[in-house]
């Protein structure tokens, strides 16, 4: 036999960039945000830390411009010329996450 019931439920209706404050709604595709996150854990000088930042996409691509430079100046005087075109990026054209086209 089923019971049913109404009953309130939690969800998410906005996340807002935590370093421009904007939401990262776009009207007619829903929520599109970038998430950075950390667990540390034993032996971390952090450790026990946990760390998770949503940014929009202006400053998701912004904070990955800084992960570039700042991989670019350490190797720079190595004999290592890393190509930094895809730098992070997994996969293109795979918008339902079902393996599209690899970086």
């Amino acid at each position: 036999m089923k019971i049913t019931a109404t009953q309130p439920v939690e969800s998410v209706t906005d996340v807002l960039c935590d370093v421009c404050g904007k939401s990262t709604r776009i009207e007619g595709y829903g929520l599109q945000y970038g998430t950075l996150r950390a667990n540390w854990g034993y032996g971390a000088a952090h450790d026990g830390e946990r760390y998770e930042v949503h940014l929009c996409e202006s400053c998701f691509f912004g904070t990955l411009l800084g992960l570039r430079r700042e991989r670019m100046v350490n190797f720079m005087f190595s004999d290592e010329d890393p190509d930094l075109s895809n730098f992070g990026r997994v996969a293109r054209d795979d918008d339902f996450n079902d393996g599209g086209d690899s970086a």
